[in-house]
């Protein structure tokens, strides 16, 4: 492989950390990992979306430009976990669809989004994980962090929703679909196969040969 870059989006629980993971030992690619653990307003954001819904999304833009940034320069294949679109597009966009971001700051987050977006190389392959709520739900319960714990699944749906409408009209690189909750590359060793072969043929044949949708 050359200095390739792999985006894995997905809705919260639907697989990405895990896929990334697994890809870096498939390619021996570097991983860059969303930074859930480092964002300050987190837990008061779970706590109550409408007060910090707008530093919260502001943190994570600014971080994830940066991290951008050094998977660009580190000069060597990489995998992203989340991308700066979904945070703009999905998460931000759903809490101004809430109320939870007002006019002001609204103008304020796409005049910066906009404006780091045009600064950035978009990936070369992009990877959604597709999931079902429910699965997701379990998944969240089980990997145990405090803060998600009290997440609406009204909350997940919406972001279910967004993610498809967001990945309908992507078009800035090549994308694959996973259905992650019924494709398991961990443990079945055709659906490895398959995922393996699968993003190998995006990343070094001619896009029209890859296969866009890995399902049962």
């Amino acid at each position: 492989m050359t200095a390739r870059y792999i985006a894995v989006a997905g809705n919260m629980g639907s697989g990405k950390s895990s896929l990334v993971k697994w890809l870096c030992q498939q390619f021996g690619t570097a991983p860059f990992f969303e930074p859930h653990d480092e964002n300050p307003y987190l837990a008061d954001f779970y706590a109550d979306m409408r007060r910090w819904a707008f530093p919260s999304q502001l943190f994570f833009l600014v971080r994830r430009f940066k991290i951008h940034r050094e998977l660009e320069a580190l000069g060597r294949p990489v995998v992203q976990d989340r991308t700066l679109f979904e945070d703009a597009e999905i998460f931000a966009a759903y809490q101004r669809s809430l109320g939870h971001i007002d006019d002001r700051d609204w103008a304020t987050y796409q005049e910066l989004y906009t404006t780091l977006r045009s600064e950035l190389r978009a990936p070369d392959l992009m990877i959604y994980c597709r999931c079902e709520v429910k699965t997701l739900r379990k998944r969240i319960q089980q990997r145990g962090r405090q803060y998600e714990q009290s997440i609406p699944t009204a909350y997940l749906k919406a972001l279910h929703g967004l993610y498809e409408a967001w990945f309908d009209r992507y078009d800035h690189s090549p994308t694959l679909v996973i259905e992650t909750d019924r494709v398991d590359y961990g443990t079945e060793l055709f659906d490895r196969q398959r995922v393996r072969e699968a993003v190998a043929a995006h990343l070094d044949a001619a896009p029209e040969a890859a296969p866009r949708i890995i399902r049962p």
